[in-house]
């Protein structure tokens, strides 16, 4: 007699697959050169952060993608909220020149959100997922934070600047 096999959940597998693809992204972001002879890793994210303004912008973006996509999964607003406060935290500490960046390489905001993300596809609570209008409202206010951050950014920038040019003049 032979036995059929289960039949294979696609939306799992589907699931599977963007995780996958996000946590690549979030190396790429993070971790994408390891220093050698050293556990740290660090990504493209500090350093799009050198590039004034463009590049926290484009970095939040990518965040923020991370974010949209584990919202697609199911997630709480908890756990939600909790993925978007290490994207303002590592934003807002990303508008100090040059230390900014390297806090970046330390924080590792999108790995943080993919282990909050396997978290809790691994164990689901049983947690409501958010609704459409709180995750309309999240995304969008992350991307006037990340526009206002980068915004702020080259402001920051353009005050160094004025004042190292008022220094050299006298």
């Amino acid at each position: 007699m032979m036995v059929k096999p289960a039949p294979i959940n696609t939306a799992n597998h589907s699931q599977v697959a963007k995780v996958r693809q996000l946590r690549k992204l979030s190396n790429l972001l993070d971790n994408a050169i390891r220093v050698p002879g050293t556990s740290l890793g660090v990504g493209i994210d500090p350093l799009l952060g050198l590039v004034p303004g463009g590049g926290d912008f484009l970095g939040g973006l990518i965040s923020v993608y991370i974010v949209f996509s584990a919202a697609t999964m199911g997630l709480s607003r908890e756990t939600l909220t909790r993925m978007a406060s290490n994207i303002v935290f590592d934003s807002l500490a990303g508008t100090v020149p040059v230390f900014g960046d390297l806090f970046d390489v330390a924080w590792k905001a999108n790995s943080k959100n993919m282990d909050i993300l396997e978290n809790h596809l691994k164990s689901p609570q049983v947690n409501q997922s958010a609704d459409r209008w709180f995750i309309f409202l999240l995304l969008g206010g992350l991307v006037l934070f990340v526009i206002a951050i980068a915004t702020l950014s080259l402001f920051i920038i353009s005050l160094l600047v004025k004042f190292i040019q008022f220094i050299i003049s006298g």
